[in-house]
């Protein structure tokens, strides 16, 4: 039986997901599909790790495929996540797919970008900054955008992207489907969803604002000048991959260097790396190439690093 096979999907779509492995759709997957194939804005809220990608990227895919003349932008607030979203994009297109990408993030060179852009994309995935740069050059064109994807709104708006989202809705067509996903539902994105979306569904999984139940929590409370070697000794006693979370770009790499002294295999993630070697480490984590990665908070939301088992708070 073909995946999501009553949901009535291309063949070539179908294809892609059997590739892919997809065999059962996640909870947020079978309410959110559904509706966003009738057409149907959404406010979709589910935790981390519950299948919110597919959520929107499979009825993404299919409006395209049946609509030749129909374009889509994708927001996201880091540049990992929109290359993570990009990544199912391409497996989801399958092999040679007509439908052209274009991946607009800042840290990256503007020429190659330019290129992906004078080629028509149909998709294009970015972050906000890099999306309004590219509108205000006259280099990336939205009026004929009619899909919009806004992903982990929460976040971005907690990074301040809220003025910057208001100004790329301004380039698009009024008439258009939105989804919008979170991970929490606080004041300001119920406004923002008042503001942009035509009589949305509503979609949830479970509550939100509430951690996932399959965590378990420690605190512990200790003297700052405790706190590495504490940290060490718990690195010690635990198997499997871990993230650290450190509060400045500083610190966390001065936390990597001293892991690596003190015996770990670590490395450090923050906004200042270059994107090459941010993409490079993430992969290198993603590869186990190394068991400890200390980051700021880029790291904090959406990724897909199922090999995970411990996620550290140093700096809380």
């Amino acid at each position: 039986m073909k995946y999501f096979e009553s949901f009535g999907l291309s063949d070539n779509l179908n294809r892609s997901l059997s590739k892919m492995g997809y065999k059962t759709p996640t909870p947020i997957q079978a309410q959110a599909i559904p509706l966003a194939l009738q057409g149907r804005d959404i406010l979709g809220s589910a935790q981390t790790g519950t299948g919110k990608t597919a959520a929107f990227s499979i009825p993404l895919v299919e409006s395209l495929l049946n609509a030749p003349e129909r374009t889509a932008l994708i927001l996201t607030p880091t540049r990992e996540l929109a290359k993570q979203v990009l990544d199912v994009i391409h497996q989801l297109l399958g092999y040679k797919s007509p439908i052209k990408t274009a991946f607009l993030i800042g840290g990256e060179g503007m020429n190659k970008q330019f290129s992906q852009l004078k080629s028509s994309p149909r998709i294009i995935v970015g972050t906000p900054v890099r999306i309004n740069d590219h509108l205000q050059r006259g280099s990336l064109k939205l009026h004929n955008t009619g899909f919009l994807v806004l992903d982990e709104t929460d976040r971005m708006l907690d990074m301040g992207f809220g003025v910057q989202i208001d100004k790329i809705l301004k380039y698009m067509p009024a008439k258009r489907q939105t989804l919008m996903f979170s991970a929490t539902l606080p004041d300001a994105i119920i406004r923002m969803s008042g503001k942009y979306l035509h009589k949305p569904e509503r979609v949830a999984m479970g509550a939100s604002n509430v951690i996932a139940s399959n965590i378990k929590q420690e605190v512990i409370r200790i003297e700052q000048d405790k706190k590495y070697k504490e940290l060490v000794d718990q690195l010690y006693d635990r198997n499997g991959s871990v993230i650290v979370f450190a509060k400045t770009k500083y610190g966390t790499e001065r936390m990597a260097k001293n892991l690596r002294r003190d015996g770990f295999e670590a490395e450090a993630l923050h906004g200042d790396l270059r994107q090459n070697k941010r993409n490079r480490v993430m992969k290198g984590f993603r590869d186990k190439k190394f068991r400890i990665l200390v980051a700021t908070d880029i790291a904090a939301r959406g990724l897909d690093v199922p090999h995970i088992e411990h996620v550290i708070n140093y700096d809380l």
